[in-house]
């Protein structure tokens, strides 16, 4: 039985032996009972919490997970049903995850740095014993430099919504008899909501292809530490959306900082068309001055979103809510 000390202390030579016996490991027989999982293990799913949204899986589908689950699946031997729920125990979707790990989870969850070291000494060690990137792939691109791990897009989180949130759900699961303490609840389930709204952000600037959907821009590495040039933002906002809405990828907008400003504060609109709408006396402006329409004039900005064929467009649902909620032109615009 492993203890905290056994995560947040990891030695190399325990990363190694343990990645050593998973490679020598073998798929169960029907029937059989699957190992539990080792220390190595249990942390890269934690890792791979912060790319994956384990919610979008249910017991039907867990076959079409993205990576890096079916990889990990593989190395681990175990099905991909077995490596979502692991990540659902660990980032407090539920109530029932082992102590010892929700609390290793709340102190990584909360200290970034420290899982971003963790992470690259579990990596590095598999590469000491063979398993390579075709196995074990690099999946939040951290090998080989001494980047930290960036949360995206939370400037528009309210912490003392995610505060009162955690408080009241920890409250809750204590009553029920979970066995993490009410502390330790309420910083994973805090930690849990702004690395929720990471990967909502990552969704979307995947979804949009890492572009502007208002301008167009792009930038070529924008995989990396340039995605910052544009956010992913809600249509209808954090604060106003619920749990569903606020993970939802049809309900957020890629775009670079000028426009996510000016549709934040209902200065442009988009219709159910999908066309883009500005304020007609910023429109009438962008007509003189340079400036202006140096950024709300035609181009940049493009007639309607611009989105890949193959993007989940945006639901008509957030769209109306925008057009009554924040657009501020005639509220009558479809």
């Amino acid at each position: 039985m492993f203890d905290s000390s056994d995560y947040l202390h990891l030695t190399r030579p325990e990363a190694r032996d343990q990645w050593a016996s998973i490679g020598a490991r073998r798929v169960p027989e029907p029937g059989k009972r699957q190992v539990d999982f080792i220390p190595v293990e249990t942390l890269t799913c934690l890792a791979a919490s912060l790319v994956v949204n384990h919610r979008k899986y249910g017991g039907n589908s867990a076959h079409r997970a993205e990576p890096p689950v079916p990889a990990l699946a593989k190395l681990f031997a175990r099905p991909n049903s077995s490596i979502l729920a692991k990540m659902a125990n660990l980032d407090g979707s539920r109530p029932n995850g082992a102590k010892h790990e929700s609390g290793v989870a709340a102190t990584l969850f909360s200290e970034l740095d420290r899982l971003a070291e963790t992470y690259r000494l579990i990596l590095s060690s598999a590469r000491e014993v063979g398993i390579n990137s075709g196995r074990l792939p690099d999946f939040l691109g951290l090998e080989g430099n001494d980047e930290g791990i960036d949360l995206l897009s939370q400037g528009e989180l309210d912490s003392r919504t995610i505060e009162i949130e955690a408080e009241q759900k920890a409250a809750a699961w204590a009553t029920a008899g979970n066995s993490v303490s009410q502390a330790v609840t309420e910083r994973l389930l805090a930690a849990s909501a702004r690395i929720g709204q990471h990967r909502f952000a990552l969704g979307v600037l995947q979804n949009h292809g890492y572009r502007c959907v208002f301008c167009g821009l792009r930038v070529p590495t924008a995989g990396g530490r340039a995605a910052r040039m544009l956010t992913a933002g809600h249509i209808k906002p954090w604060r106003s959306s619920d749990n569903a809405e606020r993970l939802d990828i049809s309900n957020g907008l890629a775009a670079c900082p000028t426009h996510d400003v000016a549709f934040d504060t209902g200065l442009l609109t988009v219709g159910d068309d999908l066309g883009i709408r500005v304020l007609p006396s910023l429109e009438a402006a962008a007509l003189s001055e340079f400036s202006i329409g140096a950024a709300f004039g035609r181009p940049p900005l493009a007639t309607a979103l611009r989105i890949p064929p193959t993007a989940t467009s945006p639901a008509m649902k957030y769209l109306q809510w925008h057009r009554q909620r924040i657009w501020q032109g005639a509220k009558t615009l479809a």
